[in-house]
């Protein structure tokens, strides 16, 4: 059997995608503060008071993973965890000052990158890779979710 056309496989541009993505975020945005903990941040920045479960479905982030990146947040101070006054079973989040200014920082770094990584494609391109991105992605976290459609109902 002849070698695969790895060019023409979409895995093996994702990961070269995500490490052009890991080299810009490190150089560029922080080192510090990851990709995840940026956006789980973001959500908190636009909407405070929202639980942990809420938050990790908003930035397609599973149960243990955002577990853990609130809780290197809350480490470093840039995140409050806080019984929800309407149910006190309940703990919601919302960035502190602290991560307020991060995120103010970072967003605009954040901006440069996209300029950056975005730069091969033409202003109309950029549109379409986004919006292509956009739905394959929410298509393939559809399949970590029972209640979602089939995978073969997803494009009908």
């Amino acid at each position: 059997m002849p070698a695969l056309d790895l060019e023409r496989h979409p895995g093996h541009l994702a990961r070269r995608f995500r490490q052009a993505h890991t080299l810009l975020w490190n150089t560029v945005v922080s080192e510090e503060v990851t990709s995840p903990q940026f956006a789980v941040l973001n959500t908190l920045v636009g909407e405070g008071g929202l639980d942990q479960r809420t938050v990790g479905d908003r930035v397609g982030l599973d149960r243990s993973t955002v577990a853990e990146v609130v809780r290197r947040l809350a480490g470093r101070g840039l995140v409050d965890k806080v019984r929800d006054p309407g149910d006190g079973r309940r703990s919601v989040l919302r960035a502190t000052d602290e991560g307020v200014r991060v995120h103010t920082r970072l967003a605009a770094r954040t901006a440069r990158m996209n300029h950056i990584l975005l730069a091969p494609l033409e202003e109309a391109e950029r549109a379409v890779f986004l919006d292509l991105l956009r739905r394959v992605s929410d298509a393939a976290e559809g399949l970590r979710h029972p209640t979602a459609p089939p995978a073969a109902a997803v494009g009908a």
